[in-house]
């Protein structure tokens, strides 16, 4: 009966409740250096308003802060893929890189009256446009100076093809400095301007023409 006694404890073997607790100690140790885990981990998710890196032609595409390339399986995206499908060489991240290049030329090409520069990258009707503002401003004897301090986002709104016309609509959110100056470069009272300025810009292109360049179709602040 003693015998039995001391290989039992409560009806239980005497060695199944030692290795219980040495069970029971291990994975409270494990836990303390694990940590536990809470219903269901998800993946972690992009940030709102963020879409994951999109994939084209089977390789993913970084996500930039502040450059929006919309994801391939949405409509916009569906759109893109369709100027993608004509034209091998077009591709959404570079294209927001050149816009951005774009949009710094023309802006600064305004505000300085270079005229050849901004030739070669609006579309003839965009150029005349801008060319008549400039000389407007030049017989008033005023001069522009604009400063873009930073993009801080940049955003592919709408995509369109029609034919061989490919369509590209880009947002751009930009802090901008903008003064206008008398003749003699003196700043003119009350005509600086300070802030963000949000505008949407149009750029087209003929995918089998022979100019290669995207060219700035359209503009409006919105």
């Amino acid at each position: 009966m003693a015998d039995n006694a001391l290989q039992s404890l409560g009806g239980y073997p005497v060695a199944l409740v030692i290795f219980a607790g040495i069970a029971i100690f291990l994975v409270l140790r494990l836990r303390a250096v694990l940590g536990k885990r809470v219903g269901f981990e998800k993946p972690q998710s992009p940030p709102p308003g963020r879409a994951a890196a999109p994939v084209i032609d089977g390789q993913a595409l970084p996500a930039q802060t502040g450059r929006d390339v919309p994801d391939p399986r949405s409509e916009l995206g569906q759109r893109l893929m369709q100027i993608v499908n004509n034209d091998p060489q077009f591709d959404p991240p570079h294209f927001i890189t050149q816009a951005e290049a774009a949009f710094r030329a023309i802006v600064t090409g305004f505000a300085n009256g270079d005229r050849a520069a901004l030739q070669a990258l609006l579309t003839p009707h965009v150029y005349e446009t801008f060319a008549a503002a400039i000389a407007a401003r030049e017989a008033a004897g005023e001069r522009q100076r604009t400063e873009i301090k930073s993009i801080p986002s940049i955003s592919i709104e709408d995509a369109q093809l029609s034919g061989d016309l490919a369509v590209v609509v880009v947002r751009f959110i930009s802090a901008q400095t903008n003064e206008k100056l008398d003749q003699n470069g003196t700043p003119i009272p009350g005509s600086a301007e300070t802030g963000d300025v949000s505008d949407l810009w149009t750029f087209e292109r003929h995918l089998r023409g022979p100019d290669k360049n995207w060219r700035l179709a359209a503009a409006r602040s919105a």
